[in-house]
């Protein structure tokens, strides 16, 4: 059983269970976390194969000549989405010489936690966060030093609040993640992370771009619009410009609903791709016969 019957068989599952007192919402709420953590034990499960798509740390392959690729997967592939495609460019940094207090008003105007700190050739080297500048904010106003027996911890924090430029007060190295990782693979490594942003860097580790955790989960968890505006796309893609307009797409809490008319082999084509969308449940085909 594949990942997408499980899922089916888990949402069928729950559907035919005892009936109980379940808040308004509920089951939208439950429809949603079977999604995500449907896509996050995908990604556990291939964990191993693709590290090298992860971290820019890996050792970069040999290149090869490769054709342009395909909008869709081969066949018996499922619509699989990469960082690249939900990353923020450009990406907002921090260079590594710049002194505490603008950091703070950088961090203030991009409305982050966090940013990544940049060398002059613009390689991640760590990252600088609210957390830092407290530390360095607390022991201005206090003057606070740890005692004889301060824990180990203390002392460094000490340590790195006497620092003045981001490259004194950032935490480093920096966790990246390369444009080719896919989404879920991003969203594991953020999830065991506990961040809520993450540098894309390309395989020299020059910063390409920045993922936020939200863009991760929408990308992770699509709801009824997110899908029928794939399926539109792909109705774009593969259907000759005739029959684009004689197809109508609807869905509803995942099922996708296809009416109008079709030529067969192109509708045979589409339905295929159709259900190798992780969020979708079912596809109903009720398309006619071409013209």
């Amino acid at each position: 059983m594949d990942a997408h019957e499980n899922l089916s068989a888990q949402s069928e599952a729950r559907r035919q269970a005892p009936d109980r007192r379940w808040s308004p919402g509920e089951t939208a709420r439950q429809d949603v976390l079977l999604r995500y953590l449907g896509a996050v034990a995908a990604a556990a499960a291939g964990h191993g194969a693709p590290a090298e798509r992860l971290s820019a740390r890996a050792r970069p392959a040999p290149p090869s000549p490769t054709p342009p690729p395909s909008p869709f997967p081969e066949p018996g592939q499922p619509v699989v989405r990469e960082v690249r495609e939900v990353m923020d460019v450009p990406a907002a940094h921090i260079r590594a010489g710049l002194p505490y207090r603008d950091i703070a008003r950088v961090l203030a105007r991009e409305q982050a936690g966090a940013l990544p700190v940049v060398d002059a050739q613009d390689h991640v080297v760590g990252v600088v966060s609210e957390s830092d500048l407290l530390a360095k904010a607390a022991f201005e106003a206090s003057g606070h030093r740890p005692g004889p027996i301060g824990g180990l911890r203390e002392r460094r924090l000490h340590g790195k609040a006497r620092g003045e430029t981001a490259a004194d007060l950032m935490t480093s190295p920096a966790i990246t993640v390369l444009p080719g990782a896919t989404v879920a693979e991003a969203a594991w490594l953020a999830a065991l992370s506990r961040l809520k942003r993450m540098p894309v860097t390309d395989r020299e580790g020059r910063l390409v771009g920045v993922v936020r955790r939200d863009a991760l989960l929408q990308a992770l968890i699509m709801d009824d619009a997110g899908i029928r505006a794939e399926v539109e796309a792909m109705v774009e893609a593969i259907c000759p410009p005739a029959d684009r307009d004689a197809v109508q797409v609807a869905v509803h809490d995942g099922i996708v609903e296809l009416t109008g008319r079709m030529q067969a082999a192109t509708a045979r084509r589409l339905l295929a791709e159709i259900e190798r969308i992780a969020d979708v449940v079912e596809v109903k085909n009720l398309l006619g016969p071409g013209t």
